[in-house]
């Protein structure tokens, strides 16, 4: 599996350091071997433990890949906080997990507390840059499905180098373990809905 561009898609927090205790104390917990987590996440050893130690970045396909070995949520690793809701979550406009990327990339959990999700919501707002405009997507591979819907500006979807451009309301739903990547387009930010459906490992909830 090809490895995320870490330039890309590192995890700004203020809490990184917690989240790194987290993983490793789970890891531990659960008498998971380094070798073991990095076949998990799609690393080698060294570089696994480079990201839980705290010499390389975190990123998010990172500790989603982690969350799913653990057997936990990953909110219970963003935040330390357990999801609880039972039968539904509403998380009001605006509110959520906020994750921010690097490259601009804004995401919302929007489902954060609610227990035994089969799959995980975020409103993702998508910068507009000419430069990303003008080069190759960069593409990102996690096991599971995704859906992508199109709230408003408009978006460039790749799928293993095929480019599709989508508007307001537009749907895109397709194999995450496959190459994939999205880019804004026509000069403003474009915001979606992206729902994270994966199948988890480890551990049960």
């Amino acid at each position: 599996m090809a490895e995320e561009k870490k330039n890309l898609e590192t995890v700004v927090t203020d809490n990184n350091d917690e989240i790194r205790h987290r993983i490793r104390a789970l890891r531990e917990d659960l008498d998971l071997t380094m070798q073991e987590m990095a076949n998990a996440t799609g690393r080698s050893v060294a570089e696994y433990a480079a990201q839980e130690s705290g010499e390389a970045d975190l990123t998010f396909t990172f500790i989603y890949k982690c969350a799913n070995k653990l057997g936990v949520d990953v909110t219970e690793l963003l935040t330390g906080e357990s999801p609880h809701l039972k039968g539904f979550s509403l998380v009001r406009d605006g509110e959520g997990i906020p994750i921010k990327r690097r490259a601009g990339f804004e995401y919302l959990h929007k489902a954060p507390l609610l227990s035994k999700k089969l799959a995980e919501p975020f409103v993702v707002t998508i910068p507009y840059s000419k430069e990303a405009e003008e080069k190759e997507i960069h593409l990102s591979y996690h096991k599971g499905q995704e859906l992508d819907y199109v709230i408003s500006g408009h978006l460039r979807f790749s799928y293993e180098g095929v480019l599709t451009d989508l508007n307001p309301g537009d749907v895109v739903m397709y194999d995450s373990g496959r190459g994939h990547g999205e880019i804004a387009i026509g000069g403003e930010p474009c915001v979606i809905l992206a729902v994270v459906m994966e199948p988890h490992e480890g551990a049960s909830r």
